[in-house]
């Protein structure tokens, strides 16, 4: 069942390139793909097995097409994967000629960040990877707005750059583990990789990963490739694409965990970097396009925070993993539901210049109430997804600390502690920016910009209602994402009279 996910966009855009209609056929393929992701996630407690699918393609050094739901965090990011695809199908405006070309590269990103979610093969893991980053190349290219060429060289060559040294870090982890396998379980299974190769491995996953996740300061590809490629585009890349490379880190973890705690105290610093840095760069932003793709930027700052949160405690930190899952989620979702509602405001204004916005909220209620949730979401408002993974991200960098005096200083004070201080500034700023973007675009007197603007008809307010309803349940309910990644015990049956 697991294949028919990646199947099933990878089918669409066959057909559509065979003459089937381009939007009606990319609908059906990711409305299915969500119902069939839901009732996976559903099933998955009960049969962590469901659907699993091997075949071995080569024999030495031993590689599989293998698909599974590897565990929680796969759940998780599958099911990003699937409700992001389906409301970006229906968000932006496709120009009239491209089609095909508009929906067959949101169906092979799509299927490329699925395929990578759920390979349990290192070799398939980064494949997949890759298959999504051409057709957003092509995208940017050819259809982006802005300087959409220079956008498009620029991401090119930052993620062609992480990529190598990415690739030379998988394989020199799996050369050090000593498996002659690719596979996930047989890795982490493999023992312990010595120590001094570890330093090395651990810095290139860190400088490769890192880059495709802009980490700071391998980040400025990304703001510029956000604001000039079509909107589902933004929304795939920022919120679901872009989290291959946190995952991955910390699918690896365990197997480098003494080389990566060795760079805490940079990786910090780095990670200050996105959130403080960039988030005054956010504040500093004319156009609303510009200042969402800088967001993006300086919200991944936070996940880094849980991880370097795990890693400083050698694993044994409880929350970590759990808040950079949900927050990986809750950020996935938001920022795809504000580029969608950024790009209907750019087709009803005809602007995204701040400067010549406001008022908006007169003539589109509808679009004002739906981007104001994505955007108190996006800020970490209580009751919404981001407030979940936020405050377990703060409460993970303390999560062994007992203070010894009186003040929160001595020798427990640890580097990823203060940067925990450091980073809560990034909610003043990310309240600054969002909250001024907000009032200058929706609120005050209208301009002749949004004078006559349309409302959200019921077709185009569905791919935000989605979104809106992940933010709610996960930020009202957030075990409904936890109990995916540390599932409730089962009670033991009772022992019968025979078993005494």
């Amino acid at each position: 069942m697991l294949a028919f996910l990646i199947l099933l966009p990878l089918c669409a855009a066959i057909a559509i390139l065979g003459g089937f209609s381009a939007r009606g056929t990319a609908v059906l393929a990711t409305g299915a793909n969500l119902v069939l992701g839901l009732i996976l996630a559903a099933l998955w407690s009960n049969n962590p097995d469901i659907g699993s699918l091997s075949l071995q393609v080569l024999d030495k050094p031993a590689i599989h097409l293998s698909l599974g739901l590897f565990d929680g965090m796969s759940v998780t990011m599958m099911l990003l994967s699937v409700i992001v695809a389906f409301a970006a199908i229906f968000s932006g405006k496709c120009p009239a000629g491209s089609e095909k070309l508009w929906y067959v590269s949101c169906l092979l990103i799509a299927a490329g960040a699925i395929g990578a979610f759920l390979s349990t093969d290192l070799f398939f893991f980064y494949a997949f990877h890759e298959l999504a980053l051409i057709p957003t190349f092509l995208m940017i290219g050819m259809l982006g707005t802005g300087d959409r060429k220079e956008a498009a060289w620029k991401i090119t060559i930052y993620l062609a750059f992480g990529s190598i040294i990415l690739l030379a870090g998988l394989l020199w982890l799996v050369s050090a583990s000593g498996a002659n396998s690719f596979q996930f379980d047989v890795l982490l299974a493999a023992g312990t990789i010595p120590e001094p190769a570890q330093h090395g491995i651990a810095a290139l996953l860190l400088v490769g990963f890192g880059t495709l996740v802009s980490l700071f300061p391998f980040h400025s590809w990304a703001a510029p490739a956000y604001a000039s490629a079509p909107a589902p585009v933004s929304m795939l890349h920022a919120g679901v694409l872009k989290k291959f490379g946190l995952f991955g880190l910390l699918r690896l973890y365990p197997m480098v965990s003494e080389g990566i705690q060795s760079w805490v105290p940079l990786l910090v610093i780095l990670l200050l970097g996105n959130i403080l840095w960039v988030g005054m760069v956010t504040i500093n932003q004319k156009r609303l396009d510009s200042m969402l793709g800088n967001s993006s930027v300086m919200h991944m700052g936070y996940i880094f925070l849980a991880f370097a949160a795990l890693a400083e405690s050698g694993g044994a930190n409880d929350i970590a993993l759990p808040a950079a899952v949900v927050l990986m989620f809750a950020h996935g979702i938001s920022i795809a539901m504000l580029f969608a509602l950024s790009d209907r405001i750019q087709q009803a204004t005809g602007t995204l210049e701040l400067r010549e916005l406001g008022g908006l909220a007169k003539a589109a209620p509808r679009l004002a109430f739906l981007f104001g949730l994505a955007a108190m979401a996006s800020i970490g408002l209580p009751g919404l997804a981001n407030f979940a993974g936020e405050i377990m991200v703060f409460l993970s960098g303390f999560r062994h600390w007992t203070p010894a005096y009186d003040l929160p200083l001595g020798q427990n004070f640890t580097a990823v502690q203060l940067g925990t201080i450091c980073a809560l500034w990034g909610l003043v700023i990310s309240a600054v920016y969002m909250l001024r973007a907000y009032r200058q675009t929706f609120q005050g007197k209208p301009v002749p910009a949004t004078d006559n603007a349309k409302d959200l008809s019921c077709c185009e307010r569905m791919p935000a209602v989605i979104l809106a309803i992940a933010l709610l349940v996960v930020g009202l309910y957030p075990n409904s994402i936890l109990n995916f990644i540390n599932p409730p015990e089962r009670p033991s049956a009772p022992l019968s009279q025979s078993d005494n």
